[in-house]
């Protein structure tokens, strides 16, 4: 993890020029950032820089960067360092991180002209999950407890990824046990009292109203909500539709039978008995995700092994492998075709400086 000058992440972000924003939440915002002269080493050329935007924001912040310094997990949006001013001096602390390319899921499903389709959708849904599942066996186990749309980013080599781990809480083994505790986020051994519950209306477990029930079962319902998210393509909450919660609208269609009606009516539905027993599948794990009986919701382990399940029933797991090596295959050849046309190019250029220099002489 490296350590950021002030000076250096502000001539990086033009100043947090406006242009350079793409996020802002209630805690503070993010922004692309380009470092001067490239990167060395490890280090990208082009990261996040996310700052506080208040007192309270401070502390949130302090919380992701420990948690993030901790969850080294593939699904998880990756640490790159922090800016930590000396006493005295300009600017306030901050942390850097892996830009991603391709923005939020968010975006993707609703502002996007292009839904993505329903291969892309499970693909999405499992890279959340094995992340989240993932925190949830690490020791001390991390809730992240704002599991949203627009939480999970996307980055050019297609995979997601949980970003904004500001509300993110460590739980120790005696919370585990059901004292409600939670682990100090430097990690110490006195256990800190459990935080006040917090999260994203649509997504908030109904369930977690008291610090005492703070546990993996709250981040289980938000990622039911992000999988009827990702499958009806329609807001979690949509103040124009009745009822206004997805919750409410897609659960009571689910367990009806009636499945078909929750589907994004933007892109064609699933092809084949197999795509539509996958899709089914996914939402049937959504439906148990956000079930009103904690005890009914699956642990992320079930739920990643049925979004696995899937994929691998639809053939999207083949597709998906086909696809890539045959991007891989075309990749390849257009780069060779570009390498031989611009040899081409630069020889015929050539050819006709020479020429005209000898016209020069000639005349």
């Amino acid at each position: 993890m490296r350590e950021f000058s002030y000076e250096e992440v502000e001539a990086a972000t033009g100043g947090f020029a406006a242009k350079n924003l793409v996020g802002k939440g209630s805690h503070g915002s993010v922004y692309k950032a380009r470092l001067k002269g490239g990167a060395g080493g490890r280090v990208p050329a082009v990261v996040a820089v996310k700052r506080a935007s208040h007192s309270q924001g401070e502390a949130k912040l302090d919380n992701e960067i420990a948690v993030l310094a901790a969850a080294r997990q593939p699904g998880v949006v990756s640490l790159v360092g922090v800016v930590a001013p000396a006493v005295g001096s300009k600017g306030q602390r901050m942390l850097v991180m892996e830009y991603m390319d391709n923005g939020s899921l968010h975006d993707l499903l609703h502002r996007s002209p292009k839904p993505p389709p329903w291969p892309r959708r499970v693909e999405i849904a499992l890279h959340v999950a094995s992340a989240v599942q993932a925190l949830h066996a690490a020791e001390p186990r991390v809730i992240h407890r704002d599991v949203k749309s627009a939480n999970i980013l996307l980055g050019r080599d297609g995979r997601a990824r949980l970003a904004d781990f500001s509300l993110a809480v460590k739980v120790s083994a005696a919370a585990n046990a059901g004292d409600g505790g939670a682990r100090a986020p430097d990690d110490s051994a006195v256990p800190a009292p459990a935080p006040a519950p917090a999260g994203t209306i649509g997504y908030l477990d109904p369930y977690y109203m008291e610090p005492s029930r703070l546990g993996p079962e709250s981040d289980v319902f938000s990622f039911g909500v992000v999988l009827l998210e990702l499958v009806s393509g329609r807001k979690v909450m949509d103040v124009n539709a009745s009822p206004s919660s997805i919750v409410a609208w897609a659960v009571p269609l689910v367990t009806a039978g009636t499945a078909r009606a929750v589907l994004d009516g933007r892109i064609a539905a699933p092809r084949g008995t197999d795509a539509e027993r996958a899709v089914s599948r996914v939402l049937t794990v959504a439906a148990r995700c956000v079930s009103d009986s904690v005890d009914r919701r699956p642990a992320m382990a079930e739920v990643v092994a049925e979004l696995h399940g899937a994929l691998e029933s639809a053939g999207w797991l083949r597709h998906r492998h086909a696809h890539g090596r045959l991007a891989g295959m075309l990749y390849r050849r257009v780069v060779s075709w570009g390498a031989s046309h611009l040899h081409v190019r630069r020889r015929v250029r050539t050819s006709k400086i020479v020429c005209s220099e000898e016209n020069s002489v000639l005349t």
